[in-house]
């Protein structure tokens, strides 16, 4: 077998208490590029307060789900027809790019007579202290208008009949994990915040900065991102400010990714130039994430034919059905007595996993997703359903039937 599973009550618990820790007047939406899946949707859709989405396919994804929500447009090369599609389902807002974009919205907005909010996105200048693996601004990137292009992007926005800036949009950094980073981040933002609002006309006041996300996840050890201490102070930070602006952060990542676990059958066990190997059901085709980060992901040994593991540790590379040598989920997992038939369970699952993975390579049959509640019934026996922390309610998609 080779299979996810989603704990969607541990899912809404860690969304609500994301959410409860905001100030007040700042708004948690939920980025669902890191896991569009349809359950993942309608559990966070009553807890979130809206959904960033990012291509037309996140937009019709985003319309299946059973709670409708604020949503608001981002990310480069917007097709006409996305732009089209986000103004006829009444997306709240529309994160514009470049000056281009703005006239091609303009454009479209005033075909269809429609009234648009639309928020600025800057790539600002930034301090070296901000930069991450992955930048997302304050370097040349695809992503969002330079400051020195705001005078010009302001002045189309302002020309248009049916245009209207409602605020200023910064993704900085991605998958970081210093809460002191971003405590500094959230203080040169609101700093910049008073300095683009300076550029606009005195009846003209945007109401809503967003932060973006970047919350990141530590894949390798059990420390969680402080994010009381990030709410805490930046309730501190806007409180001294004399017209604070309505904060949004957009999060995807630090709020799917620990309800997910991959789960894998051990095919095979080879040595191989004095390396040991385990070879696994599945392959990075599935799960995606600790080739594209580039760690050794934890790896949780489920026995499957006896209580424990037993005798001295042994160190194995954990890999796929793959042909290729990138196919590896740890190069670096202490294990004890495995044996063919085991499982091996792969947690911190549920973001930019499944989702990014390229599912098709090599033919390979895709995994069923399953999705677990709190329902009394019988969960199918797939070899989990028996351990500790399973919950029994499953329901599966990918072309497996959904159990009533």
């Amino acid at each position: 077998m080779a299979a996810f599973f989603y704990d969607l009550a541990a899912l809404a618990a860690h969304a609500e208490t994301v959410k409860r820790a905001l100030p007040v007047g700042v708004e948690l939406f939920y980025a669902i590029k890191a896991n569009s899946e349809p359950a993942i949707l309608d559990t966070l859709a009553p807890i979130v307060d809206g959904f960033e989405l990012s291509s037309g396919g996140e937009l019709e994804r985003a319309a299946e789900c059973r709670q409708r929500l604020p949503w608001v447009l981002s990310g480069p090369g917007k097709l006409d027809t996305d732009l089209r599609r986000a103004l006829e389902l009444g997306v709240e807002a529309i994160h514009v790019e470049s000056l281009g974009e703005i006239e091609r919205l303009a454009h479209i907005a005033d075909r269809l007579g429609r009234d648009q909010s639309v928020f600025l996105r800057v790539n600002p200048e930034l301090p070296e202290a901000f930069s991450t693996r992955l930048n997302m601004a304050g370097s040349a990137t695809p992503f969002g208008l330079d400051e020195t292009d705001l005078p010009s992007a302001i002045a189309l926005v302002a020309a248009s009949t049916h245009l209207h800036l409602h605020g200023f949009h910064v993704h900085a950094m991605s998958h970081q994990k210093s809460v002191e980073r971003h405590c500094a981040l959230m203080d040169l933002l609101l700093e910049k915040w008073e300095q683009w609002c300076a550029l606009l006309g005195p009846d003209t006041r945007p109401t809503h900065l967003n932060v973006g996300g970047g919350i990141g996840v530590d894949y390798l050890t059990d420390t969680r991102f402080n994010w009381p201490a990030l709410c805490a102070h930046l309730e501190t930070r806007l409180a001294s400010l004399e017209s604070p602006p309505r904060v949004r952060f957009e999060i995807g990542r630090y709020l799917s990714a620990f309800c997910g676990f991959y789960a894998v059958e051990v095919l095979d066990r080879k040595t191989s130039h004095g390396e040991h190997f385990l070879i696994c059901r599945g392959g990075t085709h599935h799960f995606r994430l600790p080739a594209a980060q580039g760690h050794d992901h934890p790896v949780i040994h489920l026995p499957r034919h006896r209580d424990s593991a037993n005798g001295d540790p042994q160190r194995f590379n954990v890999v796929g059905q793959l042909c290729t040598p990138k196919d590896v989920f740890s190069r670096a997992c202490w294990l004890r007595d495995i044996e063919v038939g085991d499982l091996l369970v792969l947690p911190l699952a549920g973001a930019y996993g499944y989702n990014i993975s390229h599912a098709d390579f090599l033919c390979h049959p895709r995994p069923p997703l399953f999705f677990l509640s709190n329902a009394p019934e019988a969960a199918p026996d797939v070899g989990l359903s028996k351990k500790p922390g399973v919950a029994p309610g499953l329901k599966t998609t990918s072309g497996v039937p959904e159990t009533p």
